[in-house]
């Protein structure tokens, strides 16, 4: 299949007529419709159904055609993207990460990192699931992890950056905001979202808390849809302060546990580019610095 191909499928989707489409891409007709078929015999069924009247698109072939257009726009994005970086950088340096706050201060240790390498772009990646296999695949050259996710992971150097605390997540206007620490019983006869892909450290918290038979709970898949649910008031949550977006829609209220998250950077062993170092000291420094940021 090439790229002309493409675009001579999704142009007669488009106008369902071989001459209009053969004309719109400035070839003949007889052309036009060779390379058509040429791709149905490549991939083995039928796009469309020609008649008298011009074409009409298969069952098949509307959900093949979808298929190529978000390709057509993401080999669009990779071209403009492979010109832009081409143009402007000489080396690039990606980082995986679950949510973008996930790293707070990586904004600013972009902006710092560019003064001194301003032709090394840093990419960031956001993976919510699939991080992991990413970076063990070499698709990315830093991963953003909790110490406990390392532990079988070869080849890798591990950064240690910030340790993060659980926090309670209310509305703003719920009593418990008022408190400047959250307190098991401050629980009591509420309601706890739980799941979605908790770490390890609050899974523990969730369970020693359902445990008491004091508090009702529900399961949520994943963070955004909890954060929903809090904010329509259908219960509370706990969460890593890493994942705290400081954008002031909720109040997070330090809990009461010794449970926390040892937050880290994993690298490539192998990986020994002077300018990767640099990036991975200047998000440490802004870390160590933030002696009263709430984490």
């Amino acid at each position: 299949m090439t790229t002309k191909q493409i675009d001579y499928c999704i142009e007669l989707a488009r106008t369902l007529n071989f001459s209009r489409a053969a004309e719109n891409q400035f070839i003949s007709q007889p052309t036009f419709s060779y390379q058509i078929k040429l791709l149905e015999d490549e991939i083995g069924f039928t796009i469309f159904e020609r008649s008298g009247k011009g074409a009409v698109l298969t069952p098949a072939g509307a959900q093949f055609v979808s298929f190529l257009t978000g390709m057509r726009d993401d080999l669009k994005r990779a071209i403009e993207q492979g010109q832009n970086f081409s143009a402007k950088y000489k080396d690039s340096i990606s980082i995986s990460m679950m949510v973008r706050q996930a790293l707070y201060f990586l904004p600013e240790a972009m902006r710092l990192f560019a003064k001194d390498y301003p032709d090394v772009q840093i990419f960031p990646k956001f993976e919510y699931e699939n991080g992991m296999d990413g970076f063990l695949k070499n698709e990315t050259d830093i991963l953003f992890a909790l110490k406990e996710q390392t532990s079988h992971i070869q080849n890798t150097t591990v950064h240690n950056v910030f340790e993060s605390r659980i926090y309670l997540i209310a509305r703003r206007e719920d009593a418990l905001a008022k408190k400047n620490i959250i307190t098991e019983e401050d629980l009591y006869g509420r309601t706890l979202m739980v799941g979605g892909g908790s770490p390890q450290a609050l899974r523990n918290v969730q369970h020693r808390l359902i445990s008491t038979g004091k508090i009702d709970y529900f399961n949520s898949p994943d963070h955004d849809t909890t954060l929903t649910n809090v904010a329509a008031g259908r219960g509370i949550c706990l969460a890593p302060g890493f994942l705290n977006d400081h954008s002031g829609q909720f109040a997070w209220i330090p809990f009461d546990c010794e449970e926390n998250f040892s937050c880290v950077l994993c690298t490539h062993r192998e990986d020994k580019r002077k300018t990767l170092s640099a990036f991975i000291a200047i998000l440490k420094k802004l870390y160590s610095e933030a002696v009263a940021f709430p984490l």
